[in-house]
């Protein structure tokens, strides 16, 4: 496994994926609703995927596996989001977020199960340690607002399996086909979605299309795509029981500090300690080793 790769892939996307959190509400809170948010970034998912195919000669895998590992990394994750904006209509954020905070659980057991990745002990605790803080930092103040019932637990659950799929198959199919190919077919899949998002905007609602909706939407979810691309980078040269929990638990921690320094906005005391937490995991992921995983009989 080559570390300095895979970890400098991986710092990189959790410094994009931080920033983009701290500013992706400022179109929302403008008068851009965030299904038309979703339709921004599939379109700016656009420029870094001709980049990456760019460097690999325009060359996309078209055999059936090819296409059903991107097509599902894409699906997966698209239609996660979109399904969390239903969630969030249906439950406070402070009950979501914590529960899909989670969703590295399943690319950790599968990617243990099915790829067969191992850790050391410190690699363990440091992947223990990231989910626990991926749950803190997701936290959020109650609103006074309860979920619908069980529906939403439902849907979060859909959200929580579908982006944990996702990192499975993203590093799964890095085995066998280009990193490239792979964001090639998570752009399209993207693009095809964008009908949902639009069917799913209430448009009676006053809606801003001046610069500080669609465009400004557009400048920071530039953040999002070049992350999702260079994920797929850090999954391609690392392995997913690492990558995955880091990312989760990092990007987080970005996303608060940039608000304390833009919107001087003060951390809860309880993401303070998933803040400690995570660079904790952080740093014993960092220094985590590779480990063969077993040979298959």
């Amino acid at each position: 496994m080559n570390k300095p790769r895979w970890f400098l892939y991986t710092v990189i996307t959790v410094l994009a994926w931080g920033l983009w959190g701290a500013l992706i509400d400022t179109p929302a809170k403008a008068g851009f609703p965030e299904t038309l948010g979703y339709i921004v970034w599939a379109l700016t998912m656009i420029p870094p995927c001709l980049v990456a195919l760019a460097l690999v000669g325009w060359k996309v895998e078209t055999d059936a596996r090819s296409i059903l590992y991107g097509g599902l990394a894409g699906f997966l994750g698209a239609g996660g989001q979109l399904i969390l904006f239903k969630v969030l209509r249906l439950a406070p954020a402070y009950l979501v977020f914590p529960f899909v905070a989670l969703s590295p659980l399943v690319t950790i057991v599968l990617a243990f199960i099915v790829s067969r990745e191992r850790a050391s002990l410190k690699g363990w605790i440091g992947i223990a340690l990231a989910l626990v803080a991926g749950i803190l930092l997701a936290y959020t103040p109650p609103e006074g607002r309860a979920g619908a019932g069980l529906l939403w637990v439902g849907l979060a659950l859909l959200v929580f399996l579908a982006w944990g799929f996702q990192g499975f198959v993203i590093s799964h199919g890095n085995k066998s086909m280009r990193a490239e190919s792979i964001f090639f077919y998570m752009t399209v899949t993207g693009l095809l979605l964008i009908p949902v998002a639009w069917f799913m905007t209430d448009f009676r609602q006053p809606i801003h299309w001046g610069f500080r909706g669609p465009w400004l939407a557009a400048l920071i979810q530039v953040l999002n795509a070049v992350g999702a691309l260079l994920l797929v980078y850090a999954f391609r040269y690392g392995r997913a029981i690492i990558v995955s929990p880091l990312i989760n638990a990092g990007a987080p921690v970005v996303t608060i500090l940039i608000s304390l320094v833009l919107y001087r906005t003060m951390p809860l005391a309880i993401q303070g300690v998933g803040m400690a937490v995570a660079i904790l995991a952080t740093v014993l992921m960092a220094l985590e080793e590779e480990v063969e995983a077993p040979a298959q009989g």
